[in-house]
């Protein structure tokens, strides 16, 4: 019986795991490699390797609704997208509130992690683990969950740019960018747009001399400021959006690409991408437009070949005298103290079923967490896929046969690079309300519309109309939080609550944003079916 879970991680899935497993009466110990928690979200003056690493200026892309865990609602006070010192701020928070840090070993290292040493106990791991004074420990558990992420090794391909080896100036990786301090009036040539590429081309170009942002494939470019001032991930979002992008994919791709060449022109600017709106991440910029505009940075091409000081580019066009080159590359994923048969691969992702669990063992004792992308912030992911490993460990819920299994995991793969642009960098890509309701659906969790109509209409109409936040699958089923309604009725307050710096009286008669009709919506129907 699975009692005692090692959980190798403290950052959002490390920490959504160890409270997971203390709802379901799990005893986890959870090792983390540096001094605090945070992972990704805790800045760091110098880069640490073999651990993620962020840049002072990044602003978290989604939302705090969007990102919140689902019984632990972030503060009304907190900017909706929040600086990376006020995310930590809210694991903080959550850390304190499920009292989840007395169960993290802090400054230690899992080094090694292998199967059982009793035959007769199937099952169990054997975790090895190093302190910060270099003492090594052996320790046994009944089960492992997986959390390190996959940002914490660099991607340089150094060898797909002839002529880099003559480089007369400085490059790097954008793993190691924490400022732009050193880059005054430097000619900056930043490789790669997608994921920090746009924002660190950005950041720089307020004091470089200029930025060039040469881009392969282009992308799409979303601002975070949605209609109205509303947080864009707030807006679009819902379930019944979700039906409409299934029933009509195209007109769904079409009026999402319409409305940002509405904003700017993405082929005018150089950015268009070969691939839909919806077929990968958009980059998430709130300036890059402006600085293209104002000729701070210049969007150019695939870099050809380095010559000395000189770039040249695939279209033949050659900027002299850089400085610098900001290879913003990706990252590869690693995890260097899994056994190699756990590292197997379906497609460019690892084998593991539901994105979580390794198909081959004989007992469903090890889970991967926070492995995933999707159109939305990783915590509503990490926190079900928590939710439903511990569950899977304690026995009150059954994966399918190893076969079943490796052919669900087959088609899946088969199924994501037909609707997504994947690579090694980029190996997994989820329906996000989709694969949120595939394992609601196995925790029994999942929010039941009709029944919801019947009985709560007014509750219903958010679920169904409203953003997909993380507190509906609070409403039912294992893990029922009782405030799970009054979080997704208060929602929009709390998106609301950091503008009112200064507020400015409205007519009464203006009610012109989706916003406020939604609102007046809700209400009425609150007070006709109390």
């Amino acid at each position: 019986m699975v009692q005692r879970v090692a959980v190798i991680g403290a950052g959002i899935s490390g920490l959504t795991s160890i409270k997971s497993c203390l709802d379901e009466g799990l005893e986890p110990t959870c090792f983390e490699s540096s001094h605090d928690i945070g992972g990704l979200w805790r800045f760091k003056e110098e880069p640490e390797p073999g651990r993620a690493n962020i840049y002072f200026s990044v602003i978290l892309n989604s939302s705090k609704e969007r990102m919140a865990f689902s019984d632990f609602p972030p503060p009304a006070e907190l900017p909706n997208n929040m600086h990376h010192s006020e995310v930590l701020q809210y694991l903080r928070l959550y850390a304190q509130a499920f009292n989840l840090l007395q169960h993290i070993y802090f400054q230690t290292t899992v080094t090694a992690v292998s199967k059982g040493p009793d035959p007769a106990v199937e099952g169990q791991w054997v975790v090895e683990t190093e302190g910060r004074d270099g003492q090594r420990q052996t320790h046994v558990f009944d089960a492992v969950m997986v959390c390190t992420g996959h940002f914490t090794k660099p991607h340089l391909p150094l060898q797909d740019f002839p002529g880099i080896e003559t480089f007369e100036g400085r490059y790097f990786h954008t793993w190691e960018y924490c400022n732009a301090e050193g880059l005054q009036r430097k000619r900056v040539v930043v490789i790669g747009v997608g994921g920090s590429g746009g924002d660190i081309a950005v950041d720089i170009s307020r004091v470089a001399e200029k930025v060039y942002l040469s881009s392969r494939s282009g992308a799409w470019v979303v601002s975070r400021v949605g209609q109205g001032g509303i947080p864009v991930d707030m807006l679009g979002n819902s379930r019944m959006d979700m039906m409409l992008q299934k029933f009509f994919p195209s007109w769904s791709v079409r009026t999402a690409e319409k409305k940002l060449n509405d904003v700017f022109d993405h082929r005018l600017y150089g950015l268009k991408p070969d691939h839909s709106i919806f077929a990968q991440n958009a980059v998430v910029s709130d300036e890059l437009p402006g600085r293209i505009i104002s000729g701070r940075v210049q969007v150019k091409p695939n870099v050809k070949e380095i010559c000395g000081s000189s770039v040249i580019f695939v279209d033949g066009s050659i900027i002299d005298k850089v400085d610098v080159v900001v290879f913003a590359t990706g990252y590869n994923y690693s995890f260097p103290f899994l056994p190699p048969a756990l590292q197997s691969k379906s497609g460019y992702r690892l084998r593991l079923y539901k994105h979580v669990f390794p198909p081959g063992l004989t007992r469903p004792t090890l889970a991967v967490v926070g492995f995933v992308h999707g159109l939305g912030s990783l915590t509503p992911l990490a926190e079900m896929q928590a939710r439903w490993a511990t569950r899977v460990f304690k026995g009150l819920t059954s994966l399918p046969s190893e076969k079943n299994m490796m052919e669900e995991i087959e088609k899946d793969t088969e199924l994501m690079h037909q609707r997504f642009v994947l690579s090694e960098r980029n190996p997994i890509q989820v329906d996000y309300i989709p694969y949120l309701d595939s394992l609601a659906d196995l925790v029994g969790v999942r929010p039941n519309l009709p029944w919801l109509f019947l009985k709560d209409p007014r509750l219903a109409l958010q679920v169904f109309m409203g953003p997909c936040t993380a507190y509906q699958y609070r409403l039912t089923g294992p893990g029922q939080w009782a405030g799970a309604r009054q979080a997704i009725l208060t929602q929009w307050e709390r998106v609301l609550q950091p503008f009112r710096t200064r507020v400015i009286p409205e007519p009464e008669n203006r009610l012109t944003s989706k916003l406020r009709i939604m609102l007046v919506f809700s209400d009425l129907v609150g007070f006709l079916i109390p």
